[in-house]
């Protein structure tokens, strides 16, 4: 993979194709995928978890690999941060799926209108879809640095 930008760029229209399909064949709204909290609180945890472990100048490096060169300990420091973000993700999916439940089954004993129990349930699983797209996004990061950290250890054997 020499340009990962396009790679990346290939996988947001392949999504973006695979998602509007399944709206307009199976029905559905775009506005129920909608959910801001659900983003802001991933990246409220991927984003600071980076910095404060050290590994967002890596992270940030991924998107170069391929295209500048950088030596096998700035690679392995580069798979570590895209595996790291990668985790986050899931973790940050996790807690803002655990925390919408919470909040939704605490509104269900009190709730006056039990109709909206389904779509407020719905919201909860978005964090998971989230989590899943952004997945999809960061695995070309972590196989190119993984590519080029063989290719660079191919090198030294040589």
């Amino acid at each position: 993979m020499k340009n990962i930008k396009l790679v990346i760029l290939g996988e947001i229209l392949l999504l973006v194709v695979a998602f509007l399909f399944t709206i307009f064949v199976c029905g559905g709204n775009i506005a129920w995928y909608l959910d801001i909290p659900s983003i802001i609180l991933i990246l409220v945890i991927l984003i600071p978890g980076l910095i404060i472990m050290g590994a967002w100048k890596d992270f940030i490096k991924a998107f170069s690999v391929g295209t500048k060169h950088y030596s096998l300990l700035e690679l392995k420091n580069i798979l570590g941060a895209v595996s790291t973000a990668q985790k986050l993700v899931v973790l940050g999916a996790l807690f803002t799926l655990i925390i919408s439940g919470i909040v939704v089954l605490g509104g269900v004993s009190g709730a006056s209108d039990a109709s909206l129990i389904g779509p407020n349930l719905a919201v909860c699983f978005l964090s998971a879809f989230y989590a899943v797209i952004i997945e999809m996004l960061l695995l070309p990061l972590h196989l190119n640095a993984e590519r080029e950290m063989n290719r660079e250890m191919d090198f030294e054997d040589e």
